[in-house]
């Protein structure tokens, strides 16, 4: 690949990651114009809408037989398995957030993601850190306690957030070698269709959550809950294939558009306050964030001068 053809491959890959992440840091306004659907029911159409599109696009690209060949094999059909369970925690708790008035802690979830990623490599995979990633894991512990501290309680949600999100990656990581983006969406979708379901059929039976709206509330609103498979889906594949063309340090930069735009829309759409300690607690996070981020680029910069000195 020439230089000219390199720099298009990455300028279509950040387009890409760009908006992508953008995609999902508009989610919230999605799932608010949504009411008075409750976060079950959403969740629950978009695991079902997300496996009718991830259907549509598995006959439009015709990969069915990459599909049905990861079916047969036991081993990546467990781990999809355990992938869906967490991905599941991570929408349910999301969408709960984002519809009741949460939706600032959900983003304060994605910006210490990165940071709870590499504290689980730590504990799980026995990986050894920089100085440098050790010192941004202290800090961003050190922003946890200052929230909590301020805001009476543990932040749960970003928690929970942070850490089934950064499972779910580690999970994934297990199969990425075998297991395309749409591929594993749909088996994820497929392993979760039978809850959502058997949700729907509780919610509709007894009213819980205000039972089922879809079809109740009008075709436009009727659009908006099919749409949530597509909107889904979408931002992944769009991921997939940006991951794909750029770098690893060039990808970490882009993903904290998204909880940034969640900040944005919480605070300015949805009103949510955001006190003295709050703040404090977010500049500490962004601290942290900007001591990895420096460390990933020196790091990658010494691994590209060490691959060309001659041997």
């Amino acid at each position: 690949m020439s230089e000219r053809e390199a720099r298009s491959e990455a300028s279509v890959g950040v387009l890409q990651a760009v908006v992508a992440y953008g995609l999902w840091g508009l989610m919230p306004l999605l799932f608010t114009a949504m009411a008075p659907a409750g976060a079950f029911e959403i969740v629950a159409w978009r695991i079902v809408f997300g496996l009718g599109f991830c259907a549509i696009a598995i006959a439009v690209t015709r990969s069915w037989l990459r599909t049905r060949a990861l079916l047969v094999r036991r081993r990546v059909m467990g781990v999809m398995a355990v992938a869906a369970v967490l991905i599941l925690v991570n929408w349910t708790v999301y969408v709960l957030a984002t519809t009741t008035g949460h939706t600032v802690e959900a983003a304060l979830g994605y910006f210490i993601n990165p940071l709870v990623t590499i504290a689980l490599g730590v504990v799980l995979l026995r990986e050894r850190l920089r100085p440098a990633q050790w010192a941004a894991v202290g800090i961003s512990i050190v922003a946890v306690v200052v929230i909590a501290v301020g805001y009476g309680q543990m932040p749960w949600i970003s928690l929970v957030l942070a850490f089934s999100f950064g499972l779910y990656g580690l999970v994934k990581k297990r199969v990425g070698g075998t297991v395309d983006a749409l591929s594993g969406l749909t088996v994820e979708t497929m392993w979760l269709t039978p809850l959502a379901v058997a949700a729907l059929v509780v919610l509709g039976v007894t009213g819980l959550g205000g039972g089922v709206t879809f079809g109740a509330e009008g075709w436009a609103h009727a659009l908006l809950m099919i749409g949530a498979g597509p909107a889904t889906a979408v931002p992944l594949l769009l991921f997939a294939s940006s991951a794909r063309r750029l770098s690893l340090s060039t990808l970490g930069l882009t993903q904290y558009l998204t909880p940034v735009m969640q900040l944005v829309v919480g605070v300015t759409v949805q009103h949510e306050a955001m006190s003295t300690s709050r703040w404090i607690g977010f500049a500490i996070v962004w601290l942290a964030l900007v001591v990895l981020t420096t460390d990933s680029f020196v790091a990658a910069r010494r691994a590209r001068a060490l691959a060309v000195v001659p041997r």
